[in-house]
């Protein structure tokens, strides 16, 4: 039988393949400590908030907030309910605004710490000043006239920190991203 032989591969291709190699190699390294690297914490959403609405609702329209303040977006979600639907109180606060807006009923609470909920189209008894708990029933859903969800029936719920709109959902779920860590199969393999 005759021996094998290797096939004849031009210096300059083995030498690129072989830089190629180096460079996978080391692509590879620097991508496992990238992932290895801690990861800055998001914050978990503050304790005490629930939803506004039982049992928990869908989400008719997410959070999309304008590039510009004065651009136009959605400051804040729609969850579907129906009329008449109990409104509570996300989180302990104090009733800042009950009145109308344009052409529908607004609540607003303030949460301290610069937070604020708004809800709308939404019917209250209380008066400004009037202090609420977590989960207590603040109002009920109004028929949404012309606006938001029309002809469909749902609660827009804002939250502003200071004077910003942010997500009102990232004060009932835990919005913060899944991180995969390297796997490591130990000294057994």
């Amino acid at each position: 039988m005759a021996p094998l032989s290797r096939p004849f591969i031009p210096l300059p291709v083995l030498l690129l393949v072989r830089l190629l190699a180096g460079v996978g190699v080391a692509a590879l390294l620097l991508a496992g400590a990238a992932a290895a690297a801690p990861v800055p914490a998001t914050p978990a959403p503050p304790p005490g908030w629930v939803w506004p609405l039982e049992p928990r609702p869908a989400v008719v329209r997410a959070f999309d907030p304008p590039e510009k303040p004065w651009l136009s977006g959605h400051r804040g979600v729609d969850l579907g309910a129906g009329r008449g639907s109990p409104v509570l109180a996300p989180a302990d606060g104090t009733v800042v605004f009950a009145g109308w807006v344009v052409d529908r009923p607004v609540l607003t609470i303030d949460h301290g710490s610069g937070l604020r909920s708004s809800f709308e189209p939404v019917a209250t008894a209380l008066a400004v000043g009037t202090a609420v708990v977590r989960g207590q029933p603040v109002g009920t859903l109004e028929a949404p006239g012309a606006g938001h969800c029309s002809p469909a029936e749902c609660l827009h719920w804002g939250v502003r920190r200071g004077d910003d709109y942010v997500d009102p959902l990232q004060f009932v779920e835990d919005r913060r991203p899944s991180v995969l860590l390297p796997w490591d199969p130990g000294p057994s393999g």
